[in-house]
């Protein structure tokens, strides 16, 4: 009954248009109503221990860097590096597109702030080379859920604070699926150009493409940067966050010169409007995840699941139906806090890596963005690339699909995370999966 509370409450409220956050918090006074009665101060003190995390310090400054690097020249150089070494092939600026959005998304780690800043770049110059405006701004639009999967990433934090796992496994974890969804979409995307006679630029000199890297050297060594620093253990992830930032500051005031310093204060008030709402949504989910747990209702869906425990890969396959299901209505971060302390003792029961589960998970939780009727980076396409919601939903599924098969090799083979999950992070030999 306790989880029939939870649940009517917390659609209930969603339903009739309250945002998640105070949904989250309704739900869990409806619960504890059910239960014994209501407590403001159990209510105060999780939403207090919500936000109150070490590791969702991360979460501001990597938003911050995402400001930066916008308003700084480093999204613009790192196209432009891309532009130089691929856009000569048919249907070049696709894979140019697919390979800034890598680049770009190992140092933001946010899918929405990824389309934002490289739709506005890529789909027009896209349009202006003579490249269908749908496809092009479908291409942008699937790509960029590459961004919470490719280290840094937002959801991995949530993740790892809400799972208790290593936020630096999650991201060492994550290069492989964000590199086997490059390549997905770069085979697609082939199909595309060819089938489409899509137009070729020029071929840059050899002068051109150095001037194009040297340019663009500061704005592609702070990835590799990142990645070392997580590797070797010298920063930890939320370290990372306020690296990244000063470094895109640094950059964009005196490399650069494109960031003034009259920009910095729209850059902090951006910035910290973005990161309340998830802040925010931590501490509300932080309320519904303490009496969720004392209301027993992962043992309850522990319960539900008890048929597919002893299947662990088609206990994932039911948990994938399930968040793809809730992703069509929800937004990525919620649906983790919410999802996350209710799947987690079903799968650890199956004896699952909550590692690879992580990973897996969010990449599940990500393909919701390119969903309607919430499709958050959808809408966001739309907007850069000034078309409506029914051709942007035409024009994606079939780079969805590609990534649904992404999605369902990496439940069927798991060493396909694994093992270079252990290769990253130097255990190789001592990978777990749940085969």
């Amino acid at each position: 009954m306790t989880l029939v509370v939870f649940l009517a409450s917390l659609v209930g409220s969603m339903a009739i248009g309250l945002p998640i956050c105070f949904s989250l918090l309704f739900s869990g006074v409806c619960m504890m109503l059910f239960m014994n009665g209501f407590n403001s101060q159990i209510l105060s003190q999780n939403l207090f221990s919500g936000a109150d995390s070490f590791s969702m310090m991360a979460v501001p400054f990597f938003i911050l860097a995402g400001e930066f690097m916008n308003r700084g020249g480093i999204t613009k150089r790192i196209v432009n590096a891309a532009n130089a070494m691929v856009g000569h092939v048919r249907g070049g600026l696709g894979y140019v597109s697919i390979l800034a959005i890598l680049l770009f998304a190992s140092m933001v780690g946010s899918a929405v702030a990824s389309t934002a800043a490289l739709g506005a770049i890529l789909i027009p110059m896209m349009v202006r080379a003579g490249y269908n405006r749908d496809k092009s701004t479908g291409l942008i639009a699937a790509g960029n859920i590459l961004s919470p999967i490719m280290p840094p990433s937002v959801p991995m934090i949530i993740f790892g604070v809400q799972a208790s796992v290593s936020v630096t496994s999650l991201f060492m974890a994550g290069i492989a699926p964000a590199v086997y969804l490059s390549a997905s979409l770069c085979i697609l995307w082939f199909f595309v150009a060819k089938k489409n006679k899509l137009p070729t630029a020029p071929r840059q000199s050899r002068r051109q493409v150095v001037k194009s890297l040297t340019d663009g050297f500061w704005a592609l060594l702070l990835p590799v940067f990142i990645l070392v620093g997580l590797r070797s253990g010298k920063f930890t992830p939320t370290e990372a966050g306020v690296i990244t930032a000063v470094y895109a500051l640094i950059i964009g005031l005196f490399v650069y010169r494109e960031l003034k310093l009259s920009m910095l204060m729209d850059c902090l008030v951006s910035a910290a409007k973005s990161s309340s709402v998830i802040m925010f949504l931590a501490a509300a989910a932080m309320v519904s995840s303490w009496l969720m747990t004392v209301g027993n209702i992962p043992s309850i869906v522990t319960g539900i699941l008890a048929p597919f425990i002893a299947h662990p890969t088609l206990l994932m396959l039911v948990i994938a139906g399930i968040v793809l299901l809730v992703g069509t209505s929800m937004d990525v971060t919620p649906t983790i806090m919410i999802l996350t302390p209710v799947l987690l003792p079903a799968v650890r029961a199956a004896g699952i890596d909550v590692v690879y589960f992580g990973v897996v998970f969010i990449l599940n939780t990500v393909m919701g963005l390119l969903t309607p009727p919430v499709g958050t980076v959808l809408n966001v396409a739309c907007s850069a690339g000034k078309i409506n919601m029914e051709r942007i939903v035409k024009a994606v599924w079939p780079f969805l699909l590609a990534e649904v098969i992404i999605l369902l090799l990496l439940i069927l083979f798991p060493p396909l995370v694994t093992v270079p999950a252990a290769f990253f992070l130097g255990k190789l030999g001592n990978c777990e999966t749940h085969s």
